[in-house]
């Protein structure tokens, strides 16, 4: 190719997204540049558009175009209850379940020592703060169960234990439709201890 700046520009921008690698993003600028050039106008304008219009929520911290988001201002939603996730498509996935009508707070990562990420970059003080507003009974903590969800989940409860807050946290166990045998162990092994 002769003059491929723009070309290698758009590859490496496709790079950005999780699980993309060369190939991936090849495929994608030559399909779009290719195929669908209105396609690739829309999402030029979409990518534009979100990225100057979208920012967090003053109060979840989850991702909307108004200084504050349309789940915490529904009046419909259990004020009482809190659920604390890492991120928006965590929020997303619970809403998704349509079995939680209360709020939320987005930490907006997790808690990772090596990374450079303490209790101050992913919001504590402003969690303990929403939750000791005097509405919230109930805190559920809704991280991974990776080592640093984990981390990060016990470090929040302590912290809001000790102001006197229920803190729960989502339970473990077999999947759904899932069969025994085929279960890893660590898994079962949770499941029996949580066991209801």
């Amino acid at each position: 190719m002769a003059d491929a700046g723009a070309l290698d520009a758009l590859v490496q921008a496709l790079r950005i997204l999780p699980g993309v690698g060369i190939k991936s993003a090849q495929r994608m600028a030559f399909h779009l540049l290719q195929r669908d050039r209105a396609g690739a106008g829309q999402l030029a304008l979409a990518l534009q558009t979100a990225a100057t219009s979208v920012r967090h929520c003053e109060r979840c911290h989850t991702f909307t175009e108004a200084p504050v988001c349309a789940t915490c201002l529904d009046p419909a939603r259990d004020r009482a209850r809190l659920c604390v996730v890492e991120t928006p498509a965590d929020q997303a996935a619970m809403e998704r379940t349509g079995a939680y009508a209360g709020l939320y707070f987005v930490l907006m990562g997790r808690l990772s020592p090596l990374d450079g990420v303490g209790p101050k970059e992913i919001g504590l003080t402003q969690l303990i703060e929403r939750a000791c507003d005097g509405q919230v009974q109930e805190v559920i903590l809704a991280t991974g169960f990776t080592a640093e969800g984990e981390a990060t989940a016990h470090a929040i409860s302590e912290a809001l234990k000790r102001r006197g807050l229920h803190v729960t946290r989502l339970a473990r166990g077999v999947p759904v439709g899932s069969e025994l045998e085929y279960v890893d162990l660590g898994t079962i092994a949770h499941a029996l201890v949580d066991r209801r």
